[in-house]
């Protein structure tokens, strides 16, 4: 899976995107609310792991989560 993190602009806030291997989205949401999101996608007990990930990411990069 793939983790982009993209830096809001004014009174739109910060988002995160999370795409599988071939790229396709598979969740967006906000940093501050991803509690849904996360558990859609079945990783609701590893959401403190991805959090502190996405917290420490820059804005922009794409980067390889392993989970």
């Amino acid at each position: 899976m793939y983790i982009i993190k993209v830096k809001g602009i004014a009174k739109i806030p910060d988002y995160v995107q999370l795409r599988d291997e071939k790229f396709t989205l598979l969740a967006y949401f906000r940093v501050d609310r991803p509690d849904k999101s996360l558990e859609k996608l079945g990783f609701g007990d590893k959401q403190e792991k991805i959090m502190s990930f996405i917290n420490e990411l820059p804005f922009g990069q794409v980067t390889k989560l392993d989970i």
